[in-house]
């Protein structure tokens, strides 16, 4: 009989399979234990101090400051922008937070009108979260202790101190320096075009960027560099306290020392009154811009505060343009003024200075009459006489004989047709003509590309396509005056941050020979001497110092229609009024050119202004002031034959008795002579 049999070898096999397959797992297991242990050895050991600051970060955050923006003072120190405390508040959008209620709850304690709070409304909304909005600037004390009492009534409201631009001078300097603005969405996208990634601080409400004038020009020397301020924030990230030992500070921004003189500047703001113009003043041997007077004006601090739509366009809307730099974007035609450097082209063009036109009112040329100022006419005339009497009809007749090239060569050279490096923006370049300027501009016109012989007539005293601004007759008459004969150039900015920019008189002379350049100056001494077209509105009243200068009256409509050219007609199509300047006479130190919009009258309007703003500048200067004040000598008195016989010894007269003068009185005044 079979016995049965009993085989293991499929538990055997199953039991090696489990004890495979543990192992495998258990070495999985192990390698994945070791994994995590050596990754937290190396956090823990290696990256301690990494996840320190990590979680310190999500601790603590920094928030920009703004830096103090760099003071801008005169040539002395005069401070012409700064900064101020400023009481602010901001609001910001965030969990919890219902910006129309907050707006509703702040208008019981600061004035914000209907209109005022639906724009706030939507910047806030606008506005990323948590970035604060400014909602009013300038706050009282009693109104920032209001809001702060409040505080925690009010989430998402702050009420802090920040700083603020401050112009002390008001409107004497806003075209000049310019103002300070919020960044709005244009600065942004001009720094994006322009291939930079704008500056973080730019976001931050207490940021303003310069507008204009030198606040624009040098923003980033201006700006400094931010600071950040340190605090502990929640889980949120709301602020919970402050952090003083880790604030980081700010670097002030650089200090601007321009070249104006404060007094001289609010001096020519307040002569010109209520008119319209403008007044630039240089140094003649340095070329420093002491004054540059744009009129009317201003006030800047409204602009750093925020106008509203009906303030800007009254500003936009008057007439008189304040908001317009007559002394670098206001274009106008030179009038008489021009005269000089058509002198210089006559004799450039090798004429004789004595040579004479007879004026008998005026001359015909291609069918048409044209007149001289004084309709009487000024009889025979040369060189001198033509500058002294302004003479029309001598320039009519010379400009025949020299023609437009000579004309524009000389305007050119003297700085007309140019814009000048002074540091900041908004020069006009103007239009000084020529036979090939008149081609390209006229290049879509055929008929009207040639230059006709009549124009040189207007050419030659200021009139026709002849475009300048003040900035460009202060630099030629600075030029005409320069004792060294070079060929000056403006300087506004003397400084960023203590270091010194280069002098305008660091530049080659004239292309002219002196002795004719001292002509045209000997013409400008003659029209403020006895009888000349500035004589009575250019005495200075300081001794023996003299001021030489030219009058100017510019058209700005052709009267052949008719009209009226006197003072009662319409303000803007009144003549321009224009007078250029420089004094000492024997010693020139100061240039100066005035334009009065629609003045009527280089002598009347624009001359007596020039005349207080240089005395104001003679008086100030400390060998000016001291030639003044030096005594007059005495006058020679010849003694007679019984004076030098006379008794050496004093006779003793009689109790009561007169002594006899021993001179004589003065002779009687001659008839017809003033005494």
């Amino acid at each position: 009989m079979t016995q049965p049999a009993i085989f293991f070898e499929e538990v055997n096999e199953r039991q090696g399979v489990f004890h495979r397959r543990a192992i495998l797992l258990g070495g999985f297991a192990g390698l994945g234990i070791t994994a995590l242990g050596a990754r937290l050895a190396y956090l823990q050991l290696l990256e301690t101090q990494r996840y320190e600051k990590l979680a310190t970060s999500n601790q603590f955050n920094f928030k920009l400051q703004p830096a103090p923006r760099g003071v801008i003072v005169d040539r002395n120190g005069a401070v012409l922008a700064a900064n101020r405390p400023n009481f602010r508040l901001m609001v910001a959008r965030d969990k919890g937070v219902d910006p129309e209620a907050t707006i509703k709850t702040l208008a019981n304690y600061v004035p914000l009108d209907e209109t005022r709070q639906r724009r706030l409304l939507k910047d806030i909304n606008s506005a990323p979260k948590r970035a604060p909005v400014s909602v009013m600037e300038d706050m009282s004390w009693e109104q920032f202790s209001a809001i702060n009492v409040r505080a925690p009534e009010l989430p998402g409201v702050t009420a802090d101190m920040g700083e603020v631009r401050v112009y002390p001078h008001g409107g004497a300097f806003a075209h000049v320096i310019g103002y300070v603005a919020k960044v709005n969405k244009d600065d942004i996208d001009a720094i994006t075009k322009a291939g930079r990634t704008p500056d973080p601080i730019m976001l931050h409400p207490g940021f303003r960027i310069g507008k204009q004038g030198v606040e624009k020009a040098l923003d980033e020397a201006l700006r400094g560099r931010p600071g950040a301020r340190k605090v502990e924030v929640d889980a949120n990230g709301r602020e919970v306290r402050h952090d003083d030992a880790g604030d980081i500070p700010a670097t002030p921004g650089a200090e601007i020392q321009l070249t104006l003189d404060v007094d001289i500047q609010n001096r020519a703001l307040e002569v010109f009154g209520e008119e319209s113009g403008g007044a630039v003043m240089m140094d003649c041997r340095t070329g420093d811009i002491l004054c540059m007077t744009s009129a009317p004006s201003f006030d800047a601090n409204r602009f750093v505060r925020g106008l509203t739509g009906g303030e800007y366009r009254a500003l936009a809307g008057y007439e008189r343009k304040p908001l317009l730099d007559k002394c670098l974007s206001g274009l106008y035609p030179p009038g008489s003024t021009f005269k000089t450097m058509t002198a210089l082209a006559v004799l450039m063009a090798g004429i004789d200075p004595e040579a004479r036109v007879t004026c008998g009112g005026g001359m015909n040329f291609g069918g048409r009459y044209f007149h001289c100022h004084k309709r009487g006419g000024h009889g025979s005339q040369n060189l001198n006489d033509a500058i002294k009497n302004s003479c029309d009809t001598y320039f009519y007749s010379m400009s025949l004989r020299v023609g437009p090239d000579r004309i524009a060569q000389a305007a050119r050279a003297f700085g007309l047709g140019q814009t000048f490096d002074i540091g900041i923006p908004g020069q006009k370049k103007g239009i000084v003509p020529d036979p090939a300027w008149k081609k390209r501009y006229f290049k879509k016109n055929e008929a009207m590309q040639p230059w006709w012989p009549g124009e040189n007539l207007s050419y030659a005293i200021g009139q026709g396509y002849l475009q300048v601004n003040c900035l460009q007759l202060a630099v030629m008459t600075a030029r005409l005056a320069n004792p060294d004969y070079k060929a000056l150039n403006p300087r506004l900015i003397k400084s960023v941050g203590g270091k010194e920019l280069p002098r305008g008189s660091d530049v080659p002379a004239l292309p002219f020979p002196r002795d004719h350049i001292d002509r045209v100056r000997a013409g400008m001494a003659a029209v403020t001497d006895v009888g000349g077209t500035g004589y009575r509105a250019s005495q200075l009243g300081l001794g023996d110092i003299l001021m030489a200068g030219k009058t100017g009256t510019a058209q700005v409509r052709n009267y052949a229609a008719g009209g009226s050219r006197g003072k009662g007609g319409t303000w803007g199509l009144r003549d321009h009024g224009l007078f250029v300047a420089f004094a000492p006479i024997d010693a020139p130190r100061y240039a100066i050119a005035v334009i009065v919009q629609h003045g009527m009258g280089g002598s009347t309007a624009a001359a007596p202004r020039a005349r207080e703003i240089m005395r104001t500048a003679l008086l100030k200067d400390p060998e000016m002031m001291a030639r003044v004040q030096k005594p007059l000598p005495m006058p020679e008195i010849t003694p007679d034959i019984e004076q030098d016989t006379a008794p050496l010894t004093p006779t003793v007269l009689p109790p009561g008795a007169q002594a006899i003068p021993t001179v004589a009185p003065a002779p009687a005044p001659l008839p017809g002579r003033p005494t």
